[in-house]
């Protein structure tokens, strides 16, 4: 590490501490030309994510996009804007442990979905519309269907007046 002073590089480590909520280690160090000290940050690089489009493109792993589609699908409903960022920390964390440095859409798609189901079925159902390119009522309706069975782990059946729905 070049002193900020006088541009050497011989120095020593004074002491070490986490910092960051222990992201980085802070680093107080004293030159050995000049004998001033100075703080040093140390923090891990995470690789760049490429997402890989449906045409092939590739591009830059977009966080905000994500949060975007989260917050789309969200609108007036009782999510909170935290728990769409946590859905996106989520979701990149997820790739991340995957050892993965590129992602297709349709994992990224599938996520946010996996995660909607569980945060607001509303949400879900908007997502999966645009996400699935629903064409149709009976997209809607097979999605629903779909959510219904697994809310109840497909062993209840969705009824009105005590007769299973068709």
């Amino acid at each position: 590490m070049r002193c900020p002073y006088c541009k050497e590089v011989d120095d020593k480590v004074v002491d070490s501490r986490l910092a960051e909520d222990g992201h980085a280690i802070r680093r107080r160090r004293e030159c050995l030309a000049c004998g001033r000290r100075f703080t040093t940050f140390e923090r891990s690089e995470a690789a760049p994510l490429t997402v890989v489009k449906r045409t092939g493109e590739r591009v830059s792993y977009d966080r905000a996009k994500v949060v975007q589609g989260v917050a789309k699908a969200c609108v007036n409903r009782p999510v909170s804007a935290d728990e769409v960022e946590r859905v996106a920390d989520e979701i990149e964390e997820a790739i991340r442990a995957s050892g993965t440095t590129e992602v297709s859409t349709q994992e990224i798609g599938l996520a946010v979905l996996d995660r909607l189901r569980d945060l607001d079925e509303v949400a879900y159902v908007r997502f999966a519309s645009v996400y699935k390119d629903f064409q149709e009522l009976t997209d809607f309706e097979r999605e629903v269907g779909q959510l219904l069975l697994k809310k109840g782990d497909g062993t209840e059946q969705a009824t009105t007046g005590g007769e299973p729905r068709e």
